[in-house]
């Protein structure tokens, strides 16, 4: 059908309308309805639903779906608290498709401490004597806490809705709720990113596609008959992240998700190569923690052996991928993926960082699947606060295509909609760019102060070590900004020629010996400007006692060198002409990194390191750009 076109569906009726459940307007008498008007039908222009239904005469209904895992081990299965917006047209036999989020934070969250991030480092050969709670984790008082739009005490009852609400239910979608296993009216228990959650989530596309059994408050049997029993899942953050979660099931009915500023691995969130990393901005936050939070249940007694041992298998001495980890790695099963996924990310998001959107895409892209996304300037945000009408409208393309099937092109388009540091928006055919390749850059003498950062190989004859100690109460903006530091080691190069454009995710390799026997080890990017000021472009960390993998603790023996590889954060940024390319070596990140006292040695061979970078027109163009 012609996409420019006012299309009008046909009203898709159903049989005898069921009993509604709690919640729901009882449906019209077959009298009745002869002497009313037709129900109103869904109209689609130039691509799009438009908005022809009332968005507030709807039936809502609360309900509650059987769950096929028992996570709180009470003999029982759990259940999952849905709550039903859909157009008052359905009880008169329209059948709609359905935007849904799943959530834990619907009922609010409560007041937990972080763990203390000033600590030592794990040393495998020596016993751990760091004090705990008995869990194997040590906390601190709340300086962090995590703060969501939903923040504080848990509410009597949760007041359930979405911002997007009015526009799908005026365009002839349903909008469902559910809130996640243990918090809110659900029972079972919160596990940050486990199985029994990704479970949970999955059940309500099971009852609307009539493979799962809910009932309202009463026990009253409760039947999805009003939806065509195609789903669109989509949320931020947590709530992005469990659509990523729900279609590595390849559960049928889920035909689209849009995953915002949301989590691929969980591993990534809080681990990076086996250090022990925070989310930014909460310092010191794991996956125990998270839980906590969440656990909004009345009756959370139940829950906490379930809370204890997910605080134990979490691991915060090694640091290690472990089978804890794996489970909660949606990556593993991006094969099942058959919904079209419009993926949403921030390019300064260090909450969830950029890795987890890359990642994902790049796994979707293997596996052949229906894809596309947005990089955006902002942070952990909704692009509907950054670029409004337009995202809007591709939303809008996408659930229209992948839930009513209307042929408008969308999957036809450019892949990749970036936005530029200058507030423009491009569209691109994929994305990282088509066009970027590895391109490398060595580090010569003077890192002190600041060394040259060049194309060409800059140290040779015999090895060159330069050193630097660690200071943990430094932030790196504050070390990077210092002419001369004993705490880092930095390399700039030549002022630009020309924009640089890095589209991809950089990656150093680095030669370094250490004078004990654990230490952070942290790699960064920054432009720095004519005027001396900086920004950091991206960065990236590692355990060096992981070099050999992140599911693996090998000791690291004093005053011998390791090749390390550290993979900094992928990254779409454009080097203005004259500005200057910056490496700098860091060993703790205060804001993200364990913090141990200060003194560990580090001490880098130059012409045994260097740091590959996806360059939009690869090494010629990096040549040209920077090279002295």
């Amino acid at each position: 059908m012609a996409a420019t076109a006012a299309v009008l569906l046909a009203p898709l009726l159903v049989g005898t309308v069921l009993a509604p459940g709690l919640g729901a307007t009882a449906a019209t008498s077959p009298a009745a309805s002869a002497q009313q008007a037709p129900p109103q039908r869904p109209v689609f222009k130039d691509g799009e639903a438009q908005p022809v239904f009332d968005p507030k005469n709807v039936v809502r209904e609360e309900l509650f779906v059987r769950a096929p895992v028992d996570s709180d081990r009470d003999g029982a299965d759990d259940e999952v608290h849905v709550v039903v917006v859909r157009p008052a047209e359905t009880k008169r036999g329209v059948r709609v498709p359905v935007v849904y989020q799943a959530s834990p934070y619907y009922a609010g969250g409560n007041d937990v401490a972080n763990h203390d991030v000033d600590v030592e480092l794990h040393d495998p050969g020596a016993p751990d004597d760091r004090a705990t709670n008995g869990t194997g984790t040590t906390l601190r008082a709340a300086e962090d806490q995590r703060r969501v739009a939903a923040a504080g005490a848990r509410a009597p009852r949760a007041d359930i809705g979405s911002s997007y609400e009015e526009y799908f239910l005026a365009r002839g979608f349903a909008m469902v709720y559910a809130e996640s296993l243990g918090t809110g009216e659900s029972t079972g228990c919160p596990t940050t990113g486990g199985r029994n959650e990704t479970i949970g989530a999955r059940s309500v596309i099971d009852w609307l596609g009539g493979r799962a059994s809910a009932r309202d408050s009463t026990g009253k049997k409760v039947k999805a008959n009003w939806t065509t029993g195609k789903t669109g899942m989509m949320g931020v953050s947590y709530n992005g992240t469990l659509p990523n979660a729900v279609a590595s099931t390849g559960v049928p009915g889920l035909e689209a998700i849009v995953p915002i500023a949301a989590i691929s691995s969980w591993y990534d969130y809080y681990r990076a190569d086996g250090a022990v990393v925070a989310p930014g901005g909460f310092q010191g936050e794991d996956a125990d923690v998270l839980a906590k939070y969440v656990h909004t249940r009345a009756d959370r007694a139940v829950c906490q052996p379930v809370i204890d041992e997910l605080a134990a298998e979490q691991d915060r001495s090694t640091g290690d991928y472990s089978e804890f980890w794996d489970e909660r790695n949606y990556l593993n099963d991006v094969d099942k993926v058959r919904a079209g996924v419009l993926a949403v990310h921030g390019l300064n998001d260090w909450n969830v960082k950029t890795k987890q959107a890359a990642q994902w895409y790049e796994a979707l892209a293997d596996n052949g699947v229906d894809r596309k996304i947005w990089l955006h300037q902002g942070a952990h945000v909704d692009p509907a606060s950054v670029r409004p009408k337009e995202w809007h409208r591709t939303l809008n393309r996408w659930f229209s295509h992948f839930l009513y099937g209307l042929d408008n092109g969308v999957t036809d388009e450019p892949k990749a909609t970036l936005q530029r540091a200058d507030e423009s928006w491009v569209d691109e055919p994929d994305w990282p760019s088509v066009q970027a390749q590895d391109a490398r850059v060595y580090p010569w003498p003077g890192g002190t102060g600041r060394g040259a950062l060049d194309p060409r190989f800059g140290v040779p004859g015999s090895p060159s070590v330069e050193r630097l100690a660690d200071d943990a109460t430094q932030t790196v903006d504050e070390l990077v900004d210092l002419a001369r530091s004993g705490n880092r080691l930095s390399y700039v190069s030549a002022p630009a020629r020309s924009d640089l454009r890095l589209s991809g995710t950089p990656r150093a390799r680095l030669r370094i010996a250490f004078d004990r026997p654990a230490a952070n080890v942290t790699a960064v990017l920054v432009d720095r400007a004519p005027d001396g000021s900086s920004k950091i472009i991206t960065r990236g960390w590692t355990d060096p006692q992981n070099r050999d993998g992140a599911d693996r603790t090998e000791p690291i023996e004093p005053g011998e060198s390791y090749d390390l590889s550290v993979e900094l954060q992928p990254q779409d940024y454009v080097l203005p002409k004259g500005n200057r390319l910056e490496f700098a070596l860091v060993s703790s990140d205060h804001d993200y990194t364990l913090r141990p006292k200060p003194g560990a040695g580090l001490a880098m061979t130059l012409n045994a390191s260097n740091v590959t970078l996806p360059v939009v027109g690869g090494p010629a163009a990096l040549r040209n750009a920077i090279q002295r």
